[in-house]
């Protein structure tokens, strides 16, 4: 009897969470690419190719919820039919009940952890590659419509009209590899991007450039012009790269890493000091020197705390399905409602509320420094007290 209850009700909440699952990761997919087509102006055809990539962005948020929805809805539904009454009758304990719920949180919550690593990993850097890789038809769609466009690359082109692919008198404004503003006109150009070396090649006719520093003037005839582009197919620089943008396998080497560039940045601040003591260079020690060696250490600790926090954080989030089921289950089997609008508000509603505004406290926290690392669980630890307290309240039920 316990065996076919547990098949009984974990086909229930998988029938739901697969209808559910569908449902919101379909809305947070539409509302994933519909910003990317509005930002960027995205094509039929790139939008198409961006799905795959925006699909494990979206799963690692959907999961987690959808599995607290549904086992909400199934135990809702089968407190207030007198399931539960009636399977306690025959002496099978309410535990054997929620049990099916919990096992089947327990085979999510490490593929969410996947999900999230897979979004780091493969979804975020697909998604800049698309973008990069339709860039000059979104620059011409945005310059036959609107004679503007403004890319995320750090350029601007003007123009007074588009003849087919020719821009008449097109104006760029840019800054250089020092932060210098260049600004381009000329009579007529086009645009091709070259996805080999990542440049957007800007050929124009009879130019004039200003603030190019060293190359200023006016330029007759034909000329290319290289505008350099993202970093979506180069190598990744990971110590310049946010440690929420770094996969778990490159977070550890990258801690070691940075443990090992503040290190390096104390020694020459206790350098740059001792050789201005001993040289009676009072001055120095404050100066721009020690002032730039203090701010590195600063930022390194920074970066640092913000390392050994991040796995914490994917684990805590993975997990967050765990014990989103554990006070789900109970909760709803008290609550006693097979109406959904009554279960998101009494059961969906509040546990979600907390749960975050306690991850995001501890997350901040412990990124900041000012927390030990394993802060991030404090959400999933406040939620687990609340269940198995609600589980015990279920087993006296």
């Amino acid at each position: 009897m316990p065996s076919r209850i547990t098949r009984y009700i974990l086909a229930e909440i998988v029938k739901i969470f697969a209808i559910a699952l569908f449902s919101l990761t379909l809305l947070i997919l539409l509302i994933g690419v519909g910003r990317e087509l509005l930002r960027e102006g995205l094509g039929p055809l790139s939008v198409l190719q961006l799905l795959p990539y925006v699909l494990p962005l979206s799963l690692q948020h959907s999961v987690p919820a959808t599995a607290l929805f549904s086992v909400c809805c199934v135990y809702g539904r089968m407190s207030a039919d007198g399931e539960v009454a009636t399977v306690k009758a025959i002496g099978v304990s309410p535990l054997q009940i929620i049990k099916p719920s919990l096992i089947f949180a327990a085979a999510l919550s490490p593929g969410v952890v996947l999900l999230s690593d897979l979004a780091v990993s493969w979804g975020r850097p697909g998604v800049a590659r698309v973008v990069l890789q339709s860039l000059e038809d979104i620059a011409y769609r945005f310059l036959h419509s609107q004679h503007t466009y403004s890319s995320s690359h750090g350029f601007t082109i003007h123009v007074q009209d588009v003849e087919g692919r020719r821009l008449i008198h097109p104006t760029v404004k840019l800054r250089s590899r020092t932060g210098a503003a260049i600004e381009l006109t000329a009579r007529e150009g086009s645009l091709r991007l070259d996805g080999e070396t990542q440049t957007l090649l800007l050929h124009v006719v009879d130019s004039q450039v200003e603030g190019g520093e060293g190359f200023e003037g006016t330029w007759p005839g034909e000329t290319e012009f290289r505008i350099p582009l993202g970093k979506a197919f180069r190598q990744r620089d990971l110590g310049q790269t946010s440690p929420s943008a770094l996969s778990l396998l490159e977070i550890g080497p990258e801690t070691i890493a940075q443990e090992r560039r503040g290190r390096r940045a104390i020694g020459e601040l206790a350098a740059h000091t001792g050789f201005s003591l001993l040289g009676a260079r009072w001055g120095e020690i404050a100066g721009p020197s020690g002032r730039n060696l203090e701010n590195r250490i600063v930022s390194s600790d920074q970066r640092l705390s913000k390392l050994h926090t991040e796995p914490w954080r994917r684990w805590a989030q993975g997990f967050s399905c765990l014990c989103f089921v554990l006070v789900g289950a109970p909760l709803a089997i008290i609550a006693r409602t097979a109406d959904y609008w009554t279960t998101f508000g009494i059961c969906f509603l509040p546990t979600m509320v907390l749960y975050y505004a306690l991850f995001i406290l501890g997350f901040e926290q412990s990124k900041s420094g000012a927390w030990p690392p394993y802060a991030v669980w404090l959400g999933n630890l406040v939620l687990i007290g609340i269940g198995i307290s609600l589980i015990d309240r279920v087993r006296r039920y």
